[in-house]
């Protein structure tokens, strides 16, 4: 790592950013410093817009990933270098507002059905019972999951923004993990990697998913995400209040929560159009 990008690391160390956005933030950087030949540090506010302008019409990057970019770039010469933020006004980009793609029900029963071993099929249903991110469930360690009588839950460690929380641990989600422990005997980790020395590879996790989606048949499923906000979605369907699912999927306002509503087709379907209730017969 060069010393501007130790700087960058070391400062956002101090602020507390998470992990994964620090590692994002870096890899913004160092996609920058390979574009132009000129270290970041010397480039000027035309170059960052016009590395930006790049990234949208010749890398074919999604909205979300150029606005990370735009952010990584804040920091470094706002925060690192300590520049004046009106030298560099980057224009931040409009995020198309898609609903999220969400499974029925048969289609959750098809794609464990699908799994190739016992593992993947364990770390699925595991997010799809507890609403995990991808990240959350391959950090899980074994004390997270809580299974006594009186307190049958899972702990969810860092989550995203460094917070703590707490979620479902279903009856047969239990028994699944009882049958994987039994049948792997991991350690620590709950899904280990291969060598069994650290937590299992986001990307191994999202193999496993995309394998299963393919072996079943289902189509235009994205990620692993999917399974998560098809457990919100369903647990709307099935009455539990928005306020709960928030603290459930470790959401900062219930604002974001509040986009399942468009999703839940219960109380799409179930709501009577007014014009049933005019006076027409």
């Amino acid at each position: 790592m060069t010393e501007l990008r130790q700087r960058m690391n070391d400062a956002m160390v101090l602020r507390g950013l998470a992990d994964r956005t620090r590692e994002s933030y870096i890899a913004c950087v160092l996609g920058l410093a390979k574009h132009y030949r000129p270290p970041p540090d010397q480039l000027d506010a035309k170059a960052i817009q016009a590395y930006l302008l790049h990234l949208i019409t010749e890398k074919k990057l999604a909205y979300a990933s150029v606005n990370q970019a735009a952010c990584a770039f804040r920091f470094l010469f706002g925060t690192v270098l300590g520049r004046e933020a009106a030298r560099f006004d980057i224009p931040m980009s409009k995020v198309p507002k898609r609903l999220p793609r969400v499974l029925a029900r048969d289609e959750i029963v098809r794609l464990f059905a699908q799994c190739r071993t016992l593992r993947d099929r364990t770390l699925l249903e595991t997010v799809y019972a507890a609403g995990l991110r991808l990240s959350e469930v391959c950090a899980l360690e074994l004390p997270d999951i809580e299974s006594a009588p009186d307190r049958s839950c899972i702990k969810v460690r860092q989550g995203k923004g460094g917070k703590d929380r707490y979620t479902i641990l279903s009856p047969h989600l239990l028994e699944s993990l009882r049958l994987y422990w039994r049948t792997y005997r991991p350690r620590r980790w709950v899904f280990p990697n291969r060598a069994g020395d650290g937590p299992l590879f986001v990307q191994t996790a999202q193999r496993m998913y995309r394998a299963a989606c393919d072996a079943a048949g289902l189509a235009n499923t994205a990620g692993i995400h999917t399974l998560r906000h098809s457990f919100a979605t369903h647990l709307l369907e099935a009455g539990v209040d928005l306020h709960s699912i928030q603290r459930l999927l470790g959401h900062g306002h219930i604002s974001t929560t509040m986009r399942y509503l468009h999703l839940a087709q219960g109380r799409l379907t179930g709501t009577p159009s007014p014009l049933e209730l005019l006076p027409l017969h």
